[in-house]
């Protein structure tokens, strides 16, 4: 199958290809790519399908989902594990219908994507590619206690529970140590001992560290993803591409809580939804959090930090999965689309080790592929208008 359009953005952040085509062989591996006369000249008898005036690009990743997390959902007493798997299943299927082929999720209930997954492999349900950390590790009382974070104090107890938690399938290990004040949760020590517990086991961890001092602390502690560094500075930018640590801002989620707190503080709304009441009490925190990362994305982006796309959506009523509108902010903010794509493709790629298994357009890679109406390497709106999904070369969404 060859699959043709008149550009493609091959996810290193760089490459754009004008009138190009992709082509998927029978197990559904990108086995070439090039310009589309001389893909068709080496395959003749393929089928092809010309998206015209189209852009192909590799499956996004979203690097911070909650699938399961359903905490701010009406009706929260009915939220037995049946209804929140159903709840998970339609998360992910949001997520093809944007063209997320992968996902990293950062906290769900135990065992729940660990068991989509399985399902996925086995057939019973059409889900993305699925990388996940179980329910994530809180100190007690810390961020995400309400939540169905697990709550462990000390480095020994650390341990343990990390330790249980790689037995039990996670992927990745997520610690959370700060909120929405200057107050660093775990000590250092305790950090320290959670990357080098994972470290001395070839995992990587990821850490969600909003605030100072606590995100010099996860950054001297060696995490290999910053989640959000909301108040972060240009020096620990630096120190974290010197580091070779990744950067995943979740600049909509912050900016969307700011637009819509304020709307309620203005226009009054129902504040009977305990998230919903929770995060106008934290107000005050959003407005600073928009507008530092619409300040500094793109100073911090130039130091050459890896940055990775991810939407930490979890609000009732909000856009699903909104990873498009990430990569919108992002070049609204000062990077040009190809590079924003990159923060979606293959920077996530890299950063996974998947580098032989997807996120770019590359011969040998699964056929993991987006195509959206228009030109995505001049307007990166182009991908709100999706035209077809290919997960390992099967095509499970066409608009």
């Amino acid at each position: 199958m060859i699959l043709k359009a008149e550009h493609l953005i091959l996810g290193d952040g760089k490459t754009v290809l004008e009138q190009g085509a992709v082509c998927v062989d029978s197990e559904g591996k990108i086995k070439s790519v090039g310009p589309s006369d001389q893909i068709e000249r080496q395959n003749p008898g393929e089928e092809v399908r010309d998206y015209g005036e189209a852009t192909i690009l590799p499956g996004l990743f979203d690097m911070h989902v909650h699938f399961g997390y359903y905490y701010s959902q009406p009706g929260l007493s009915e939220y037995d594990d049946y209804m929140v798997a159903y709840y998970a299943l339609k998360q992910a299927a949001y997520a093809l219908d944007l063209g997320i082929t992968t996902v990293r999720d950062l906290a769900s209930p135990y065992n729940l994507c660990k068991k989509m997954r399985m399902a996925g492999e086995a057939g019973f349900i059409e889900v993305p590619r699925i990388f996940h950390t179980h329910t994530g590790i809180c100190m007690t009382g810390g961020h995400g206690h309400e939540d169905g974070i697990t709550e462990v104090d000390g480095v020994w107890p650390l341990r343990k529970e990390i330790r249980r938690q790689l037995r039990d399938g996670a992927d990745w290990i997520k610690i959370l140590t700060s909120n929405r004040e200057d107050f660093p949760e775990f000590t250092q020590e305790e950090l320290n001992a959670a990357v080098d517990e994972c470290h001395r086991r070839g995992v990587k961890t990821a850490v969600h560290a909003g605030t100072q001092p606590a995100i010099q602390m996860c950054i001297d502690a060696g995490f290999d993803t910053i989640e959000h560094g909301t108040f972060m500075t240009l020096a620990q930018a630096e120190q974290m591409a010197e580091n070779n640590q990744a950067w995943v801002p979740t600049i909509t989620a912050y900016t969307y809580l700011y637009e819509y707190t304020k709307r309620l503080i203005e226009e009054g709304g129902d504040l009977s939804n305990p998230i919903s009441a929770r995060a106008v009490k934290d107000q005050a925190f959003f407005e600073p959090a928009a507008n530092a990362y619409r300040d500094h994305f793109k100073s911090f982006y130039d130091t050459g930090v890896t940055v990775l796309a991810g939407s930490d959506m979890v609000l009732y009523g909000a856009p699903p999965l909104p990873i498009h509108q990430e990569l919108a902010y992002m070049v609204e903010y000062g990077i040009t689309p190809v590079q924003a794509v990159a923060t979606a493709t293959g920077n996530p790629s890299r950063v996974m080790g998947l580098e032989k298994v997807t996120g770019f357009l590359h011969p040998g890679l699964q056929a993991d592929l987006l195509v959206v109406q228009g030109n995505a390497a001049e307007d990166i709106h182009a991908l709100d208008q999706v035209l077809g999904v290919y997960l390992g070369g099967r095509r499970v969404r066409e608009n």
